[in-house]
């Protein structure tokens, strides 16, 4: 479990094809040797939750599966890019965002990114799967951050980026096209029940 407060961030090394349409991808990780990071513990990379293969001071292996492929943005990863890291909730951690689990549950296509005050407002399209689940005022994961959806469209919903998220998430590098992973607020999905 996550809370979708992204305190690290992460550059993919490496992304190589694995068998029967998986991948194995390489993060160098900030802090992973001070979490303590072993093969077997979680970490979410841009809000998907994946477990720990192999890990070397601060690079951490990661093999992903076909389901996450199809539900994720990773598929798309490339060498060099910035990630967001997000190392498994402790018992008595502070809670600041809201429950994630890192199990997205579609990658959608940001639509646009507008300068709003001191931050912005990033608009992305509201996949039909998610839209029972999408609310104003409600909380999302995008890219595995903890975000408040500040409107709602037909087809769309936006979230409004504080300087601070835009500063430490991909969030705010995001453009016009760019897939982010999507994760509906599971509170949300228990009280609706479609």
């Amino acid at each position: 479990m996550f809370s979708g407060i992204i305190s690290s961030n992460g550059v993919v090394e490496d992304v190589r094809p694995a068998a029967q349409g998986g991948l194995r991808l390489r993060v160098r990780c900030e802090n992973a040797s001070d979490e303590d990071v072993e093969p077997k513990d979680s970490i979410a990379i841009n809000g998907v939750c994946l477990t720990v293969t192999a890990i070397d001071h601060n690079v951490v292996d990661f093999d992903v599966v076909p389901e996450t492929l199809a539900r994720s943005a990773l598929l798309g990863a490339r060498k060099g890019e910035r990630v967001n890291v997000e190392y498994a909730l402790r018992a008595g951690d502070r809670m600041g965002g809201h429950f994630v689990y890192g199990h997205v549950d579609a990658a959608a296509k940001v639509l646009a990114l507008t300068p709003e005050g001191q931050g912005a407002r990033l608009r992305i399209e509201l996949p039909q799967s998610l839209k029972p689940f999408v609310r104003e005022k409600g909380f999302v994961s995008a890219d595995g951050v903890s975000v408040t959806v500040a409107a709602v469209g037909a087809d769309w919903f936006e979230i409004a980026l504080i300087p601070e998220t835009m500063e430490r998430t991909t969030l705010g590098r995001r453009a016009t096209g760019d897939l982010v992973n999507l994760e509906a607020d599971p509170i949300a999905r228990y009280a609706v029940q479609p």
